[in-house]
């Protein structure tokens, strides 16, 4: 009861507190720069959404502006009946989820080690992790290396030479050692080996810093495409971004089925709203993710780069 009280005086004096004019015009010229910031990175966007859905035989693509006059979903029909989208997108399904799988394991099990004060030679070993940030061996070696691996045409070649991130697992690392020492000593106190302790109280806590790592390990493994237009030489491999690259640098009548009367009736505004619509249905999945994971966004980077 009293603590309410307190919470509604302090509101209640919070309303008195009044801005002088410079602090409401810095306030005012804050919000329209953001708000135009926003707008910039939200509208074309926006726009190819719009355009995605425009009918190209009756609507011009400079009429365009906000939304459409005349709807249809022929331009995603027109997309998804195309076979190379289905498979890339499953191509990309399958690289997004095992690869961001893989990289969680290993860069938690190295992080995990590193962030023990009394593990040998710590400090040399995070240095070398550290020096993989600067220094790399090139793009002819690694793909050397790839294929006397026999991982050319294998959406191996796209999860294992990216598994471990040198900079995830600084952060994953610093945010270990955030983690008060105290719950593992009164855990061995309890008789928990190294391994439940591990799985039973770090790891629970570790979600945020794990979310976080995880959800740009995805969006990474989702956008990337020139490790596929690399290493995948067969189209029905291919992964759908590069399929998206195709659509949009090609054209699409190389990858989505239309006929000859069809293209010569619409022209370059077919193409143009097919281009649109295999953005949006490459771009809308990996979208729906974040919302999930927002929560533990925020507090994953903020404790993961503070303390080194």
């Amino acid at each position: 009861m009293s603590m309410s009280i307190a919470v509604k005086k302090h509101r209640k004096k919070a309303s008195f507190i009044r801005k002088t004019p410079g602090e409401k015009v810095f306030d005012t010229f804050n919000s329209i720069v953001l708000g135009l910031m926003a707008l910039s990175m939200l509208y074309p966007f926006w726009y190819l959404f719009a355009l995605s859905l425009a009918d190209a035989e009756k609507v011009a693509l400079s009429h365009v502006y906000i939304w459409p006059k005349v709807l249809t979903l022929e331009s995603y029909e027109t997309v998804l009946a195309s076979k190379y989208i289905w498979l890339g997108f499953m191509n990309t399904l399958i690289r997004t989820c095992g690869g961001t799988l893989i990289s969680l394991v290993l860069c938690y099990s190295l992080s995990y080690v590193l962030s023990k004060r009394y593990y040998p030679n710590r400090s040399f070993w995070t240095g070398i992790t550290v020096f993989t940030m600067f220094f790399s061996g090139g793009l002819i070696p690694e793909y050397l290396l790839i294929r006397d691996l026999g991982m050319i045409n294998s959406l191996w070649s796209l999860m294992l030479p990216t598994a471990i991130n040198a900079y995830h697992i600084v952060i994953m690392r610093n945010f270990l050692m955030s983690l008060p020492e105290s719950l593992e000593e009164s855990a061995h106190l309890d008789g928990a080996n190294d391994i439940i302790i591990l799985y039973r109280i770090i790891l629970p806590l570790s979600m945020p810093i794990i979310a976080t790592i995880g959800l740009w390990t995805a969006v990474a493994h989702w956008n990337a495409w020139f490790d596929g237009m690399i290493y995948i030489q067969t189209p029905e491999k291919q992964v759908l971004q590069v399929t998206l690259r195709r659509v949009v640098l090609e054209g699409a009548s190389s990858l989505v089925p239309l006929s000859g009367e069809e293209v010569s009736s619409k022209a370059s505004l077919t193409t143009e709203t097919i281009k649109a619509a295999t953005v949006m249905v490459a771009t809308l999945p990996i979208l729906f993710v974040y919302p999930f994971i927002q929560k533990y966004f925020v507090k994953g980077i903020m404790i993961g780069s503070l303390k080194g």
